[in-house]
């Protein structure tokens, strides 16, 4: 089947992004710089983070999917997303040098009438200042003119089984009228329901949005939760009454910290309280390492030499992800304590710290009733909490997954 799409970036935005695509008969390809990367999902390995699996990816291929480090295929396309990451860089703002890389990529091999949309998470204003320029000076074009140039921010829940890629309605924004109108022909293909906004500036807005709405209510979530141990109140009690409210509420739950690939968006240093959830979402990770080394102290055992068993260390349940994850942080705080380390996660086989492997539990059961706390991180749906409870010798809960009275709980 020959390509009629190219994804630029085969991550956790390009990879649904390509199976959508595959799914409803368009021939896709997907572009990555990296020769090994490409082999890797041709032979039908899927990548370790989870985003796809085995039997999905070799859907894909059977389908027509093939992935390449050859930017030559990015010329003979009438469709291209760029969809590279855009992690936390410099000052805490999204390192949009993936959206640079990939357009310089694709610039000197674009057609006119090529329909260019990106979907990675940018701050307002990429998509017109970085990605536009780019792409005229490599291919002589005008975006709006030549080519269609739009914003479709990525808007996924991975791992959901509620919201998948159709079932979600895409917002889309384009540099004129007419670009947004090819973008929405274009999803039109791919979702249930397309959203037009105003233009590329808006689209890329409602992302910093989303993005930021839920950093900000995890981070009150997660003050509620430090205030509510300090007055002795069940914090996820507290939870479960307010959300039965079926209007002005919605349900944030606290955690030992926030991960994943949707960083807080601060354009210009302008939304205050975005900064101040930032720093509180970060402290999480410290706070969890005192509650653990308090609750041994407690128990006449000190951090120092303490056995430590930790569940968990994706930064979802149920995915091998472990972008943003807080364990890790919290891992190097407990050996900088002193503490001695183990591991479990069902969905990780290795897993290092500052460079170091830590060993990973064998026997779940016999783990937990040789270590002098053991420390839920993450709930897996596989983890039998209430059996787990029932052999550690303490156990701290950093997800209120625990039956209650069972466990000392975040």
């Amino acid at each position: 089947m020959p390509a009629d799409l190219a994804i630029l970036g085969l991550g956790q935005l390009g990879l649904p992004a390509a199976q959508a695509a595959t799914a409803v008969g368009i021939g896709t390809v997907g572009f990555t710089s990296d020769p090994a990367t490409a082999a890797e999902l041709n032979a039908g390995r899927p990548p370790a983070d989870g985003s796809l699996s085995a039997a999905e990816l070799r859907r894909m291929l059977s389908g027509g999917f093939r992935a390449t480090s050859d930017p030559a295929v990015l010329g003979r396309v009438r469709t291209a997303l760029i969809c590279a990451p855009t992690p936390s860089g410099a000052g805490r703002a999204p390192d949009v040098s993936g959206v640079r890389e990939a357009a310089t990529a694709l610039a000197p091999r674009l057609r006119p009438r090529t329909l260019v949309i990106l979907e990675s998470a940018v701050p307002p204003g990429t998509t017109r200042d970085v990605l536009r320029p780019a792409l005229e000076r490599g291919s002589g074009l005008r975006a709006g003119q030549d080519f269609h140039l739009a914003c479709a921010p990525g808007r996924l829940d991975p791992g959901s089984r509620t919201f998948g890629y159709t079932g979600t309605p895409r917002v889309i924004g384009g540099l004129t009228p007419a670009c947004t109108e090819a973008a929405a022909a274009f999803y039109g293909r791919l979702t249930d329901k397309v959203v037009r906004a105003k233009g590329v500036l808006e689209a890329e807005a409602v992302k910093v949005l989303e993005t930021n709405f839920r950093h900000v209510n995890i981070a009150l979530v997660n003050e509620m939760a430090v205030l509510c141990h300090e007055l002795g109140i069940d914090i996820w009690d507290v939870v479960r009454c307010a959300e039965t409210k079926p209007f002005g509420f919605h349900a944030f739950r606290p955690g030992p910290g926030v991960g994943g690939h949707g960083v807080p968006v601060d354009p210009g240093g302008r939304l205050r309280i975005v900064q101040l959830a930032r720093d509180v979402n970060e402290r999480m990770p410290r706070y969890v390492t005192q509650r653990a080394a308090a609750l041994l102290n407690e128990h006449g055992k000190s951090a120092r030499g303490a056995r430590v068993l930790l569940l968990g260390v994706t930064y979802r349940p149920d995915l091998a992800d472990q972008e943003g994850a807080p364990a890790r942080e919290i891992a190097s705080r407990l050996l900088a304590l002193g503490a001695h380390l183990t591991f479990h996660d069902p969905f990780v086989t290795e897993w290092r710290v500052e460079g170091r492997p830590v060993h990973r539990a064998d026997s779940l059961y016999e783990a937990a009733a040789a270590a002098d706390l053991t420390l839920l991180l993450q709930h897996h749906a596989t983890y039998d909490l209430q059996g787990l409870a029932a052999k550690a010798q303490l156990l701290l809960d950093t997800r209120g997954a625990t039956p209650a009275g069972s466990a000392h709980r975040l």
